[in-house]
């Protein structure tokens, strides 16, 4: 597949959120309409991309694969398509969700990090659920209970936690600062 681009982005070797805050950024240089090619080697990028396109306006074109480079396309949006970014706002912060952890509280952590990730450490309990995989897995989720979502530093989680309160889910948090930073207990191996 060949597909113009106006700008091509190097992303490899960088971890959430940094795939989406260099493309943001680059974003801000280009003309509506132009196309940017963002390479990166972070698998949680296809979901994060996409996710953070759809919440910001712009249009998602596709990712194609090139070994271990995923090369996503985007357009930017012209002036009036673009929507102004919003963090969720309902968090809890590690400390707080740790205790409750500790405390043996009945607790739905949804970890949106990629598999990889979850197997090396997690919140006890914690349900793995990819990013890229929360909308047609959703249906696994209590649409009226309390949710945790977690990631490696909240922006993934952020935009799950978005996503999963436009999908009509009443009581969701997102944890801050997400594992990056987690003190309290993991476990650590096989998916739930």
């Amino acid at each position: 597949m060949n597909i113009k681009t106006d700008r091509v982005l190097d992303a490899k070797g960088l971890a959430c959120p940094m795939p989406v805050v260099k493309t943001k950024k680059a974003m801000n240089e280009l003309e509506p309409g132009q196309v940017i090619e963002v390479h990166a080697t972070d698998k949680g990028s296809l979901a994060d991309i996409q996710a953070w396109a759809k919440g910001s306006g712009h249009q998602y074109l596709g990712t194609t694969e090139d070994g271990d480079i995923l090369k996503h396309f985007l357009r930017k949006a012209g002036h009036s398509e673009i929507k102004k970014e919003k963090t969720f706002p309902y968090t809890i912060q590690n400390e707080e969700l740790q205790k409750k952890v500790e405390a043996g509280e009945r607790l739905t952590v949804v970890d949106v990090r990629e598999p990889a990730e979850y197997r090396f450490g997690h919140i006890p309990g914690a349900i793995s659920i990819p990013l890229g995989e929360l909308e047609k897995r959703a249906h696994e989720l209590n649409r009226d209970g309390k949710i945790y979502v977690v990631c490696r530093t909240g922006s993934r989680s952020d935009l799950a936690a978005k996503q999963l309160a436009a999908n009509g889910f009443k009581d969701v948090e997102n944890v801050v600062r997400g594992m990056e930073e987690w003190s309290g207990p993991i476990e650590k191996g096989s998916i739930n």
